[in-house]
């Protein structure tokens, strides 16, 4: 009778947690979406951080088809008026104008970043500081949109760099000074959103990914940065939907604005990882109730994970990042709906 009781126990307790597990992942309800007239995530090809030629995945692991994305990058750049063919350095460095431009001159939708500069402008930039990109150690936040207009991407690197070459001094970012005029020729800069907005002007659907440097943290900030990212979105003319791994963000679209397509950016961390028990729930999905996501963002690598696959198998979308290979895009293609791409041309 007691081994029965324990077996009885042991199912109900089973089920408890696979219905707290189900309630906890569920995305946002199909009645919900009708209510508010949610646009899904546009079917099209995200090309990560823009179509680039330096930056972000351009790395030897992936050199066998990078070489044709950066050609394509460089050659839709220059077709969008950036650059010319005696530009030996990078045309279209990643979340740069050129970039995005030679995105939507390709037809590709765009993945990009947002973030804070020290005045309190909305910029496009993914690390918290400048050195991966630009060579450049000091903190995005603690630098005004001005300085940044005289800091160039990639200004001394070949096409296809993965990581800009450190500027003299960087090993201690209080020596690094911000020129006063800006370089002599050809340059990309990280810009601003709304001149983003501007270039890509509603040719392709966007993925606009709210970055912060703890996702457990959301205090003044980053409030600031979401009531200023959504006043330029609310006054653009173009599809996009929105994304952040923080789920206090993806909470406050659906506290704010119900109507905009929402996703949950999240991967598989170790349980002992950097973050701890926090960033691995995290990559559970388990926060998911917050925000109740229309869309998951996930890790390319995790889309047979239980978690993933129940999301999707309960509404949400699945889209995966950043794939940067045609034998990446094999490996995942089954468990995604749409995908963030980089370093190869995926076919259309």
């Amino acid at each position: 009778m007691s081994s029965n009781k324990f077996l009885k126990n042991l199912l109900v307790g089973g089920a408890v947690a696979a219905g707290a597990a189900a309630w906890a992942i569920k995305p946002r309800s199909f009645t919900d979406k009708q209510r508010n007239f949610v646009p899904s995530v546009p079917n099209a090809w995200y090309a990560h951080r823009g179509l680039h030629d330096a930056g972000s995945g351009l790395t030897e692991q992936y050199l066998v088809e990078s070489g044709e994305y950066v050609a394509r990058a460089r050659r839709m750049a220059m077709k969008a008026g950036y650059g010319d063919p005696s530009v030996t350095t990078s045309i279209a460095p990643e979340n740069s104008l050129a970039a995005f431009a030679a995105a939507a001159e390709a037809g590709y939708g765009i993945e990009l970043d947002l973030q804070l500069s020290a005045d309190g402008q909305v910029i496009v930039v993914h690390d918290p500081d400048l050195l991966r990109v630009a060579g450049d150690p000091r903190r995005v936040a603690d630098l005004t949109y001005d300085e940044l207009t005289r800091i160039p991407l990639f200004p001394n690197d070949a096409p296809g760099t993965a990581v800009a070459s450190a500027l003299p001094g960087a090993d201690d970012p209080s020596s690094v000074v911000t020129p006063a005029n800006a370089p002599a020729g050809y340059y990309q800069h990280v810009p601003l959103f709304a001149d983003v907005l501007s270039v890509v002007a509603g040719r392709v659907p966007l993925i606009v990914e709210y970055k912060f440097d703890d996702n457990a943290v959301f205090g003044p900030r980053e409030e600031e940065l979401m009531e200023k990212g959504d006043a330029l979105l609310q006054a653009y003319d173009g599809p996009y939907v929105i994304e952040s791994f923080n789920p206090r963000a993806v909470q406050w679209y659906k506290d704010h604005r119900p109507e905009v397509c929402r996703g949950q950016l999240s991967w598989q961390p170790e349980i002992n990882g950097e973050g701890g028990v926090p960033e691995w729930a995290a990559g559970l999905l388990v926060f998911d109730w917050l925000s109740r996501p229309d869309f998951v963002a996930y890790d390319w690598t995790g889309g047979s994970s239980p978690q993933v696959r129940l999301a999707r198998a309960m509404g949400a979308t699945a889209v995966s990042w950043t794939v940067r290979s045609s034998h990446e895009l094999d490996q995942c293609d089954q468990w995604f709906d749409r995908h963030i791409f980089e370093a190869f041309v995926p076919e259309r």
